[in-house]
């Protein structure tokens, strides 16, 4: 047997201390209106908690169902829902006829909220007995002058129609005549609502008669139209054409709801062109014009899953400029969605206009400041840098709008235009003298070290012929007056120092007039005007100093603030502008001025650096590297010559490469996960009509009934279904030799965790009362206490509980089987259930940009130490990913190869959106291959339970490979 009761409303309520029935009586019987309702409402609590009171239902009959307030006719609905309404042995309890009686009174007030209220609650009775004397007093609400009354009275007889139609069996022909009379909207709807599961033929006969008029009905009438002419034309596609013509027309309904619902309806009953650029139009109408953030991104989800249909993905690519209407949202996540769904579209014939717009949109973001500004710059950044590299012939315009980012204050967007340029300047050859003309123009711009630094190396890489002294003149102009050490010397005693004098004699020619009537007034004294008018005397004397913010030029406060790395990127910059000058140049003298030029330049960073004047001296990492370049450059030898002109742009082109491959691999790998139905799989039947996507084409009701079920998109019924499935997750919670054996199938659905336990009475006693009573530990909650049951001998039964999920973590169900015999109260204490983090992690990727920052940003952290039988690095790496559902964001042509360490990253999101990183370090001897792998696993997570969670599954893990092995 199971226990199955009927679901009830749920009310939450703390936990309640259980009173004495005779004191709950007495209140029912002898308090005033307020008493009672306390009195009924603690009643209908401790009813839902388990409790049981027979005894109550008489007294509620004789002195609570007489009152007349309303507030107490609203509970005793909700106490007659609940209340057990049979005896022992399955018959009606006698006190029921009483209430039924009650009810027939009600159905007949003349106040029609009591009406309405009581004909809501006869659709949730499941007893025929009480409904049957009933049906007279409910065909007559049809009637009620007030729409309120009929709309409850249709949902009623739908009600009992579905479930007892011997109580009304011309049900369909009376609310089709009710429906030709009817002009509330609210009745029409819930009688149309019921002709369409009812009687399908009476509801297309009524639709057919008034199709001219449905875009006059009201939205809620629309929505079951639309629903009905999709299930017809489902199980008859022959009746397509006879409606899809009314589909079309509600595409230009008043009510956003039937909008989304007729452009769904439409793609699923047609795939003709015409068709699907009226569903996207309208899909883009309704993100663009609907103001809340969530149903832009549940439109755009399905404008993805449009463009994923290959045949959609054509007719779509002509509205990519409408698409691109959404940017005018200010929400980051709906932008980003829609920069990717208008990149996937984008094709050679609009990729113009597409970049026109775009470029208008970084115009936009120059003036605002807002807290999303600088993601959103960055977006665009990299939109734009995916459409040069896509469609090169619009690489030209983008270029100069990208580097006017170089100078921007959000160092995020600067490092992703330098990427850009590094990537188009290597694949583009015709491009460079245009990259680098820009890049010199925009270089003593910039603002951050980081930046100045990746624009030095692309300089020092791809400058050619004349364009190298004008590089080198940028730098030393950035680089302020060499040496260094004696201009800072000079600054620091007060002396001007070669920028000054020039920024003087710049100036001289606009100040000469005001200097020269300044020059009278200029003394140890000068004069002031206090508040009053009168003149003061204030003496150079009596002045406190002012120190003045010294201004120096950009790459010189790099060195002064302690950067030395972007001395040591310089220095190799220079290198191989004088080797490439030297090769172009045939004059040795002027070879040698500029070696001479650069070598000092170079002398003057390491003499600044060991000087004491930067706020830090210069590391020995870049003195090696600079005295490095100073040899190459005075001794030439061919092999230090050819790995700065040659070996570093090879090694830029190889990391290209191997991008590109991975992101091949990784398009390949998305297009193979498509294709969900192979040539060989046996044919079934419900697939044989048009596209097989998930949400196009086949029967949207059963595949989200198979999602709800499955509890994710990619988990198929028959999965679910399956024994093998079930039986994995499988948890025993007694043991065979006690009296009550017990066992969990904990099913995970997402933020939902349901327990069905399986009960077996294994004594020859009836257990009364038997409750299975449960507790939690971690950020989990438990929904409602199950009920109660009474177990024959050797009998079994199976009782469901909700546990809700709030966080990433691991939580812990626990509890007891208490049960009552005929002699005493006995109780079985359970073994604890562990609910799997695993269930809520799944793997996602990031930039390595994007996995620095948030390595730096998140503070919780989680050492592991590897305790593991693997000998091989590889294999262990892809245990780890698999027992962790994490992915690893380490090219494989990184990781390939033995030579007896690796180091990897990884990274994985929870489906409540916290990020997860991990960081791998192993090793083992190359000498000796039977030596175990041997390292640690670093975690970080913005929360500590996040990180301590996932290095539990990782310890546990390697426990069970090391009993395993």
């Amino acid at each position: 047997m199971t226990s199955q009761v009927p679901c009830y409303t749920i009310i939450n309520s703390p936990d309640l201390e259980v009173p004495n029935e005779m004191q709950l009586k007495q209140d029912l019987e002898k308090g005033d209106t307020n008493v009672k309702i306390e009195t009924l409402k603690r009643v209908i609590k401790l009813l839902l908690n388990g409790e049981r009171y027979p005894g109550l239902i008489m007294t509620i009959i004789r002195f609570v169902l007489p009152v007349q307030n309303h507030t107490i006719k609203k509970l005793l609905l909700i106490f007659w829902e609940i209340v057990p309404k049979t005896s022992a042995d399955g018959k009606l309890l006698q006190e029921m006829i009483l209430v039924c009686d009650a009810y027939r009174k009600d159905l007949q007030h003349p106040n029609e909220f009591l009406r309405g209220s009581t004909l809501r609650f006869l659709c949730k009775l499941k007893e025929p007995e009480l409904l049957e004397p009933l049906m007279p007093a409910i065909r007559a609400c049809l009637d009620h002058r007030h729409s309120y009354v009929r709309r409850n009275a249709v949902l009623a007889i739908f009600t009992i129609y579905k479930n007892f139609d011997w109580l009304v069996p011309d049900g369909p022909e009376l609310i089709a005549s009710f429906l030709d009379t009817q002009q509330d909207m609210s009745c029409k709807r819930n009688a149309f609502l019921m002709l369409l599961h009812a009687d399908q033929e009476r509801a297309l006969n009524y639709l057919a008669s008034c199709i001219d008029q449905v875009h006059t009905f009201g939205d809620i009438l629309q929505l079951v139209i639309v629903e009905l002419i999709y299930k017809v034309c489902h199980a008859n596609p022959a009746e397509r054409s006879r409606f899809i013509r009314c589909i079309y027309n509600l595409l230009n309904s008043s009510s956003n709801a039937v909008r989304y619902e007729s452009a769904g309806t439409l793609i699923t009953l047609s795939l003709a062109p015409t068709a699907i650029k009226a569903a996207a139009s309208c899909y883009i109408e309704l993100v663009v014009k609907e103001s809340d953030n969530n149903v832009k991104l549940i439109v755009l989800d399905r404008l993805v899953a449009m463009k994923e249909h290959e045949g959609m993905e054509k007719v779509m690519q002509d509205l990519v400029m409408d698409v691109l209407r959404v940017l005018a949202a200010p929400d980051i996540e709906v932008r980003r969605k829609t920069l990717a769904l208008a990149l996937d579209l984008v094709y050679s014939r609009n990729i113009g206009e597409m970049v026109l717009v775009l470029k208008k949109e970084v115009a936009k973001t120059h003036n605002v400041e807002h807290e999303d500004t600088g993601k959103y710059r960055q977006l665009l950044v990299r939109t734009l840098h995916t459409c040069s590299i896509k469609f090169p012939d619009v690489a030209a315009n983008v270029i100069p709008v990208l580097v006017e980012f170089l100078s921007d204050t959000n160092e995020l967007a600067a490092a992703d235009v330098l990427i850009f340029i590094r990537e188009a300047i290597q694949k583009f050859p015709a491009l460079r003298a245009l990259i680098i003309e820009h890049l010199i123009e925009a270089f003593p711009q910039i603002k951050s070290s980081k930046i100045h630094r990746a624009a030095v190396w692309i300089l020092g890489e791809y400058v050619e012929g004349s364009q190298i002294l004008e590089v080198i003149a940028v730098i030393q102009q950035t680089l302020g007056e060499v040496p260094m050490v004696e201009a800072e010397q000079r600054r620091l005693s007060g002396d001007q120092t070669e920028e000054q004098k020039q920024q003087q004699q710049g100036s001289a020619g606009g100040n000469a007039a005001g200097s020269a009537t300044e020059g009278s007034g200029s003394g140890n004294a000068s004069n002031k005007v206090t508040s009053d008018g009168t003149y003061a005397t204030q003496s150079a004397y009596s002045l406190a100093p002012v120190a003045k913010a010294e201004k120096r030029p950009p790459l010189r406060q790099y060195l002064m603030d302690g950067d030395f790395f972007i001395g040591a990127a310089l220095s190799a910059t220079l290198t191989k502008l004088a080797l490439r000058f030297a090769e172009l140049e045939t004059e040795a003298r002027a070879q040698n001025r500029l070696t001479t030029q650069v070598m000092l330049i170079m002398s003057s960073i390491l003499h600044l650096g060991k000087s004491g004047f930067p706020s830090k001296p210069i590391t020995n990492d870049d003195t090696d590297r600079i005295f490095v370049c100073l040899r190459t450059l005075s001794e030439r030898t061919p092999e230090a010559v050819s790995v700065f002109t040659l070996y570093c742009r090879e090694a830029l082109g190889k990391m290209l490469d191997a991008q590109q491959d991975e992101d091949q691999r990784m398009l390949k790998e998305k297009q193979k996960a498509t294709a969900k139905v192979q040539p060989d799989d046996p044919v079934l039947f419900a697939q044989l009509s048009n596209g097989r996507d998930n949400q196009l084409g086949e029967n949207v009701f059963e595949s989200s009934l198979n999602q709800a079920l499955a509890g994710s998109k990619n988990a198929q019924l028959s999965d679910v279904a399956s024994p093998n499935s079930k039986l994995n997750k499988v948890t025993q919670l007694t043991g065979f030799s006690d009296p009550v054996y017990a066992e969990a199938y904990v099913n995970v659905n997402q933020y939902d965790i349901v327990l069905d336990v399986l009960i077996v009475n294994q004594t020859n006693d009836t257990l009364q009362n038997c409750t299975l009573e449960l507790a939690t530990l971690g950020d989990l909650k438990l929904v409602e206490r199950p009920h109660p049951v009474v177990l024959a001998p050797h009998d079994f039964c199976n009782i469901k509980a909700n546990v809700k999920v709030s966080s990433t973590e691991n939580g812990i169900i626990f509890g007891n089987i208490v049960y009552d015999t005929a002699l005493n109260t006995n109780v079985v204490v359970l073994n604890t259930i562990h609910i799997d983090i695993m269930d809520y992690i799944i793997p996602a990727s990031c930039t390595d940009t994007e996995f620095r920052q948030m390595w730096q940003d998140f503070e919780w952290e989680n050492k592991v130490t590897v305790n593991t039988s693997f000998t091989d690095l590889h294999e262990y790496l892809k245990h780890l990913l698999k027992s962790t559902n994490m992915k690893c964001l380490t090219p494989e042509k990184a990781l390939s190869g033995q030579c007896g360490f690796m180091a990897a990253n990884m990274y994985a999101k929870s489906i409540f959106g916290e990020n997860a990183l991990a960081n791998l370090s192993i090793e083992k001897p190359v000498d000796d291959p039977d030596s175990k792998v041997t390292g640690h696993i670093r975690i970080r997570a913005k929360s500590q339970g996040m990180a301590l969670s996932l290095g539990d599954k990782i310890s546990s893990s390697q426990k069970q490979s090391v009993q395993a092995a």
